[in-house]
């Protein structure tokens, strides 16, 4: 078994900006010359996500109505109060979605759905410079 550890940076407009990075971890694997085994997608930090989803339009629309739904913007959170960066909300959102994706791959290949791609969510309230780590364990 070997462990490679890659990563790369994505620019973010934060706001629950979604950006499909399904390339780049994909580049990320075949770099790493392995065949078979799973890989995990990690955002450091405590106002992003990691998930899957279709990329395209109607749910880059859906997805944001949806975190809004789930935890306003405007509620007041305790977050605030404590630190006053008036970013709560962000840190709530990030741990629905968590930090994370992990998917197997084989013959070099992610193991990944027709329409299903991976993608960032920055939820923060300001823009990011968003460092993903990709640690890939195969042969």
């Amino acid at each position: 078994m070997t462990v490679v550890t890659k990563s790369f940076s994505v620019k973010t407009r934060g706001d629950a900006d979604i950006i499909d990075i399904s390339d780049q971890v994909s580049l990320s694997l075949s770099e790493s010359k392995l065949k078979n085994g799973t890989l995990t997608v990690f955002v450091p930090g405590s106002t992003a996500g990691i998930t899957t989803t279709e990329f395209e339009p109607g749910l880059l629309k859906d997805l944001p109505t949806l975190f809004e739904k789930l935890v306003p913007k405007n509620d007041l959170y305790n977050h605030d109060l404590t630190w006053g960066d008036g970013n709560g909300y962000s840190h709530l959102r990030a741990a629905l979605v968590k930090s994370f994706f992990t998917v197997p791959f084989v013959n070099g290949k992610m193991i990944l759905g027709t329409w299903q791609q991976i993608i960032l969510i920055d939820f923060d309230n300001r823009h990011r410079n968003r460092e993903i780590i990709v640690q890939i364990i195969g042969e």
